[in-house]
């Protein structure tokens, strides 16, 4: 399930940035950025129940 959203469309994150915390076996895990980069999409909000396979956002990297 998930607990909350913390970034929206267009924002700019930093590796290892906090997107999303999810809830699962009731204990909560925090999602963090894989790179730096820009939120484009959002697929998830806030009490979705979602799976492994589900896609919970996209998020464009930077380019050097």
């Amino acid at each position: 399930t998930i607990v909350s959203v913390n970034v929206k469309v267009g924002d700019k994150v930093k590796r290892g940035e906090g997107l999303l915390v999810l809830e699962a076996m009731k204990m909560e895990t925090e999602i963090l950025a894989p790179f730096a980069g820009e939120v484009s999409q959002i697929l998830c909000e806030k009490g979705d129940k979602v799976t492994p396979a589900t896609i919970l956002m996209h998020l464009l990297g930077e380019s050097k």
